[in-house]
């Protein structure tokens, strides 16, 4: 399934060669593969095609095979239904032929890695200390190919000590404790740069959090570090940084999208568990569809822009990034809320974005009954790839297995 737009020749010969340097894997690396988001170690080290210099990264693509952390709730698996409740138009057959309702993607959604973190550290499966340096390990293994960030924060594992530490005192987590978060570089961090991909910037440190890294810290998250990004979120490849130019994971000669393309491509590649980006026109939307992730743009005020390297005040919204709806939601409900210290965040209740996800019997029932969905008709139609139309078809299936009425339209 395309990616994207493949790289301009003149970037993609510069970022292969800065490629050339690819770290050893850890030989921890491998210690916890059976419950966190590592591919293997051995596997994962960047290989070169004989003769012709095309670095490949198949190996370290975030497949649905991939292992995760073991689910410790109720998940509904998906099944065909005979009596759907919509009907898709008939496709040409330059894009069905080799489409049939058995292609149709029945895969169960993916699974919440908060969640499954959270239960793991509760649980002592793992400690905190153990997934950070296993997500440490993936991205030093990742990053000379992907260069999705731009700064790694070197606290890290003192702050997975410091989660560790709480649960031997049986001490209260938040709901984020323990999980790994990227940032884009154009929203503010007291203890790294921030840089909105400038070199303008490139010596800039904040004195101050953002509001959304403020309180994602108080809930107990771990800020990774820094993400790539087009200089001050003018572009839409993430080949417009002033330092570096990232890949997709899915394809390294192609680009991830931007102006988050750091942001998406480290969700992706299971660099960090979540991660915030900003949203003007498409910049979290467009390479979350590139890096094949989930991506919100919040609605304007939900939540605060304190902070945010302006682009246009009136429209910038600092938006989400993760690997299933779950995450992202869980996410957005830490950041969401009215702030003093932005004029334009809005004062309306805060819904609760989590509870659907946290109750124990919620895929057993239909939490999105009477809600009405439409489905434009132009994303199956003619020259869509038959991939996209089958994730599509997918999706629509289950969100009627949720009390969903779909409608084309």
């Amino acid at each position: 399934m395309s990616t994207g737009r493949a790289r301009h020749p003149a970037n993609e010969a510069g970022r292969l060669a800065r490629s050339t340097s690819i770290l050893r894997p850890s030989t921890t690396c491998a210690r916890f593969t059976s419950i966190l988001p590592t591919a293997d170690c051995r596997a994962a080290e960047a290989r070169k095609s004989e003769g012709s210099g095309e670095i490949m990264l198949s190996t370290i693509q975030p497949s649905r095979a991939v292992p995760r952390i073991p689910l410790r709730f109720p998940c509904k698996t998906i099944t065909t239904q005979s009596h759907r409740k919509f009907s898709f138009k008939p496709l040409s057959s330059s894009s069905s032929s080799s489409q049939s309702q058995s292609q149709i993607d029945q895969s169960p959604p993916p699974q919440s890695q908060i969640l499954n973190i959270r239960n793991g550290l509760l649980s002592r499966q793992f400690t905190a200390t153990q997934l950070a340096e296993s997500y440490l390990n993936r991205l030093r293994l990742t990053e000379p190919l992907l260069h999705s960030f731009l700064h790694v924060s070197s606290s890290v594992l003192r702050q997975a000590q410091e989660v560790d530490l709480k649960i031997q005192r049986n001490e209260h987590l938040g709901p984020l404790a323990g999980v790994l978060i990227g940032v884009k570089d154009n929203i503010c961090t007291s203890d790294m740069l921030s840089t909105a991909g400038s070199g303008i910037l490139r010596n800039y440190q904040p004195p101050f959090d953002a509001t959304a890294v403020k309180r994602i810290r108080d809930l107990g998250g771990i800020v990774v570090g820094k993400t790539n990004m087009d200089e001050f979120g003018m572009g839409s490849t993430t080949e417009a940084s002033a330092f570096q130019v990232t890949a997709n994971p899915w394809d390294i000669t192609r680009v991830p999208g931007g102006s988050s393309g750091g942001s998406a491509a480290a969700v992706s590649a299971r660099q960090c568990v979540v991660s915030l980006g900003s949203d003007t026109g498409g910049s979290v939307r467009q390479p979350a569809s590139f890096c094949g992730v989930v991506g919100l743009k919040p609605t304007y005020g939900r939540v605060s822009r304190f902070g945010l390297m302006a682009y246009a005040s009136s429209l910038d919204v600092i938006g989400c990034f993760g690997s299933s709806v779950a995450d992202v939601g869980s996410l957005l409900h830490t950041i969401s809320g009215h702030d003093r210290l932005d004029s334009t965040s809005s004062r309306r209740e805060l819904p609760d974005f989590t509870s659907q996800f946290i109750a124990a019997n919620n895929m057993n029932s239909q939490p999105l009954k009477g809600l009405k969905v439409g489905l434009i008709s132009e994303t199956i139609g003619d020259g869509v790839d038959t991939q996209v139309i089958s994730a599509i078809q997918g999706a629509a299936l289950h969100l009627e297995e949720l009390g969903c009425t779909v409608t084309q339209v």
